[in-house]
């Protein structure tokens, strides 16, 4: 492969306190890395418009995105952008009054979009001009007894705490999957009632790849379901292959499966935060033993780290998601069952 997008952002400085989550970052990025010549570029820079950010020093980045075909679907906290690949054209931009914190975007087979509005415990189906399609609650209620209508959430700073916090929209067949956070599983929207449980810790990212589905968990687990049974059957734990100074390799998330058992996976930096109970996992020695903003290359079958770049001299300190530059996630190919892994019977699942 030729290289990898890394989507994210850059970190706004502060002298004087710590800055929040939804004031900390200052300029969306997707930077470039090509793994075999160690080169890397910063191909996009992006700065939220106003008129759809909160008042005072909103956070600026990249939220998880999609590659299909030639598209690059991203979103930052407010919006929804599509771009035309390799230049990076913009070919479609939305905004709407209900988009807060999005998390994450991806087309539908019908060429509509769909939307984390994790602000909102929400996924929504969008159509490139922006008409607003279909909503689902995560949660089965009814949103708008909590929320309003009325209210233009892209000016709201933060809705914290959320009681879902969906994370990653992915597709089975037809039906329409979203991760969620709080309730660590995955469930399908459109057939209530089917649901994978993830366990362990909360999960992000949900990538299908041939007869499984790839959960990353944010203290650093790959969870692997069969798409048939909806069952977890193999975990591995990244923190434990090859790393004998046991450091805190950070926030997990970003994943792009190759050739079987190649991953390359997404970290970022950790950080402190007002809601330290997500942290709890990273509680012995993460104020001195953190790994940088990275991405790591692991071969799952030996147990082996093949490689890790460090990201943050490109400026990237919040990293979403990685993908494949030269392959669309779209084109998932068939993958044999992962070898080499803990069982779900060793993991208590």
């Amino acid at each position: 492969m030729s290289g990898l997008y890394v989507v994210g952002g850059a970190l706004r400085s502060s002298l004087f306190k710590q800055l929040a989550e939804w004031n900390s970052c200052r300029k969306a990025l997707i930077v470039q890395v090509n793994p075999q010549t160690r080169i890397s570029e910063v191909l996009l820079e992006y700065d939220s418009p106003a008129d759809v950010c909160p008042a005072d020093s909103p956070s600026i980045l990249f939220k998880s995105a999609t590659v299909a075909g030639d598209k690059l679907y991203v979103c930052t906290p407010t919006e929804v952008l599509v771009y035309q690949l390799p230049g990076f054209s913009l070919l479609h931009y939305v905004s709407l009054p209900c988009f807060n914190d999005l998390h994450h975007v991806r087309p539908t087979p019908e060429g509509n979009i769909l939307v984390a509005n994790t602000g909102l415990d929400l996924v929504i189906e969008v159509s490139p001009e922006g008409k607003l399609l279909r909503e689902w609650s995560v949660l089965g209620e009814d949103t708008w007894k909590r929320f309003s209508r009325e209210v233009d959430y892209r000016k709201v700073p933060e809705t914290k705490p959320h009681m879902s916090h969906p994370n990653h929209v992915f597709h089975l067949g037809d039906e329409v999957w979203v991760t969620r956070f709080e309730q660590r599983d995955a469930i399908s929207l459109t057939n209530p009632g089917r649901r994978i449980d993830i366990g362990l810790q909360r999960p992000h990212d949900g990538h299908v790849v041939g007869d499984w589905i790839y959960f990353t968990t944010v203290d650093g687990h790959l969870v692997v379901a069969n798409r048939h049974t909806l069952k977890v059957e193999e975990v591995f734990d990244l923190s434990s292959i090859d790393n004998h100074e046991h450091l805190v390799l950070g926030w997990c998330r970003g994943l792009v499966v190759l050739e079987k058992d190649k991953v390359w996976v997404g970290f970022t930096r950790i950080r402190t935060t007002r809601f330290k109970e997500n942290l709890l996992w990273a509680k012995e020695g993460f104020e001195t033993r953190r790994k940088p903003t990275h991405i790591a290359f692991y071969d799952l079958a030996k147990r082996k780290r093949l490689d890790e770049i460090d990201l943050e001299p490109d400026g990237l300190a919040v990293l979403f998601s990685v993908h494949n530059a030269d392959e669309a996630l779209a084109r998932e190919s068939p993958l044999e069952k992962p070898v080499g892994a803990e069982s779900s019977r060793d993991n208590g699942i």
